[in-house]
């Protein structure tokens, strides 16, 4: 193995009339935008990196990386005559200088090599200087050579303390990090935090949670239901993260005040329907336990029957509600109709019952409503709303029907339910699709189990990308909702959205089978693992060692052992290797220019799997 050269290059101030463009430098034409944009930046930032050239004949040097820089710099000497002595530093700016033609010729191929990217908190600092100075992001970008979504990412730090700006510079906390203390208005509270946690490696969240440890989520159930307006509205303050794109709420006393308030209010509105008492939990959920641990009676709706004529009208929105055709005025007929169907509480129920109501996980407003208190239970009685126990639990005569009788007779009963199903399978479709695509915990009308058919890997999924459908919307939570009125409406959505629900969970489900029929579902769907899954750095490459990957690279290009391309491989660092597979691997045009990809190979590139992976 050749042993590598390291290059041994010298800086040099130098006065500009002693700097001309190499005819190696690659940027022979620049827009004179450009050159007025970099001037603006140089002007303002100052020139963050150094120019590189080579010596010549006249004790100067031509530039080979920088020549967007050199035109900048001699532009500003231009506007400015008094330039070495208002800013000497870019009058005679430094030169690195290659040793020889060979370096001098690399450096101008890849102009790049000669300069250091930006530290984070240098291009924090210089893009906040700039736009002090009136510039505005798009021409910091255009100056920087970067996107404006970059630029505008940094800008959100450049008002954070500069003890936390010299934390980042300073390596003792990274960028995330940063980016957590822009949550922050309390310079105090910033200052005490970043003591506590440079050097410390601290996690976002809990540099966060000691930033703002009371501060709630907007996502926050009460902060849902009474809304952010609201809370401000009440004196409450709102902050942000802004990388996370998430609202926190600071003031928590406030939010719980203007909570109880709203729900207060719903009470009133609800004791004027005619019910004896309403009462509001603070919880967020309501289960039987919470109606049998308190003594309360429950009393149900009277439900409505529809007359021929509104049950025919019913059938004819409904099959426009699934054909999506109907307006709305039919969808506000269509819920009347449902509103029959479902019943309502007489005015005598309500005159002898009452409600809780109370705000759930998701912000909203539930209730439990028809319920008889111990002490109104006599005259429930009386009035004939909640009838009267025959016997109470201790003196009540034995059954003469045994459990296991009991139990079998509750088994002939589910079996005269599934025999009637089977008369209607679109309904029994429907609730499978409704159970697979909603969380039904043990209330679920199948008795299928779902399992984890794992489809996402353990660590890294950077380069995987499945359908949609596969990855979003995951049954909906159901606890403690009304599983009868939320199949009403999913069914409403009609059959294209139930088939859809249907196959992507079962999608999500499949396993194969046996040999034969995986071969035969194989052959139906074309499964191609490249078009989901592509291998980086991050997923694969870096999870290998590094004689594996330099193989791979000379299988793939078809090199031998001694071929330059395939020795200078080999003497990279491991990460070195996976950033240059994982480059060869997404399409780098430069990259695979420079290496005279064929059309084969990229083919091989393109199909190329891990052993293993089927």
């Amino acid at each position: 193995m050749t042993k590598q050269t390291t290059i041994t290059a010298d800086e040099a101030r130098f006065p500009l009339s002693k700097l001309v463009l190499s005819p190696m430098n690659p940027r022979q034409n620049v827009p004179a935008a450009e050159v007025e944009e970099l001037a603006e930046s140089i002007w303002t930032a100052g020139l963050i990196q150094n120019l590189a050239g080579i010596m010549d004949e006249n004790g100067g040097a031509e530039i080979v990386a920088g020549g967007r820089r050199l035109r900048a710099l001699q532009l500003l000497a231009e506007r400015h005559p008094e330039l070495a002595q208002e800013r000497p530093e870019l009058a005679s700016p430094r030169v690195l200088i290659a040793p020889d033609q060979t370096t001098a010729q690399a450096w101008a191929v890849a102009e790049n090599a000669a300069r250091r990217d930006l530290h984070p908190a240098d291009e924090i600092r210089a893009y906040g200087k700039m736009e002090r100075s009136g510039a505005t992001p798009a021409v910091i970008a255009r100056a920087f050579a970067v996107t404006e979504k970059s630029v505008y990412r940094r800008l959100a730090l450049a008002g954070l303390p500069e003890p936390v700006i010299d934390a980042l510079a300073a390596n003792e906390i990274n960028l995330s990090a940063a980016a957590c203390f822009t949550i922050s208005a309390d310079e105090a509270r910033t200052l005490e935090v970043l003591e506590k946690c440079r050097g410390d490696n601290w996690s976002d969240y809990q540099i966060k949670k000691a930033l703002k440890p009371d501060a709630v989520k907007e996502t926050d159930r009460r902060a849902k239901f009474v809304g952010i307006e609201a809370y401000q509205a009440a004196g409450g303050r709102v902050g942000g993260d802004l990388f996370a794109e998430e609202t926190l709420l600071d003031d928590t006393d406030i939010l719980d005040t203007v909570f109880a308030d709203r729900l207060a209010e719903m009470a009133e509105s609800h004791k004027r329907d005619g019910w004896k008492w309403v009462e509001v939990n603070h919880a967020d959920y309501l289960g039987w336990w919470f109606v049998q641990e308190n003594g309360f009676e429950r009393i149900y709706k009277e439900e409505g029957e529809l007359s021929p004529e509104q049950a025919e009208r019913f059938d004819e929105l409904a099959a426009l509600a699934e054909a999506e055709a109907l307006d709305e005025d039919g969808q506000a007929e269509l819920a009347t109709l449902n509103a029959i169907t479902e019943g309502d509480f007489t005015d005598t129920q309500r005159a002898h019952s009452g409600l809780i109501i109370y705000v759930d996980r998701e912000g909203e407003v539930q209730s439990y409503e028809g319920l008889i208190r111990k002490g109104d239970k006599a005259e429930a009685i009386a009035a004939g709303v909640l009838t009267k126990s025959q016997h109470s639990a201790d003196d009540a005569p034995k059954s003469p029907i045994s459990q296991k009788l009991r139990d079998d007779l509750g088994r002939v009963s589910r079996g005269a339910r599934q025999h009637a199903a089977l008369r209607d399978p679109d309904l029994l479709i429907d609730l499978l699709a409704y159970q697979l695509s909603h969380n039904l915990y043990w209330s679920k009308p199948f008795g299928l189990s779902v399992e984890d058919v794992p489809n996402w890997p353990t660590t890294e999924a950077d380069g995987y990308a499945l359908d949609e459908r596969l990855t979003e919307n995951p049954p909906r939570d159901m606890y403690g909702k009304d599983l009868g009125k939320s199949f009403r409406a999913f069914r409403q959505k009609g059959p294209d959205h139930i088939r859809g629900e249907l196959v992507r969970f079962l999608a999500a489900q499949l396993r194969g089978g046996d040999e034969k029929l995986v071969a035969l579902i194989e052959k139906e769907t074309q499964p191609n693992t490249r078009e989901v899954w592509t291998p980086t750095a991050a997923n694969f490459f870096g999870r290998v060692g590094g004689p594996y990957m330099a193989d791979l690279w000379r299988d793939l290009l078809d090199l031998s052992a001694d071929h330059p391309t395939a020795t200078g491989f080999d003497k990279l660092k491991k990460g070195e290797k996976a950033a240059k597979l994982e480059a060869l691997f997404r399409g780098d045009h430069e990259l695979r220019s420079a290496l005279g990809i064929t059309d084969e190979q990229a083919d091989k590139i393109a199909a190329w799997l891990p052993e293993g992976m089927e």
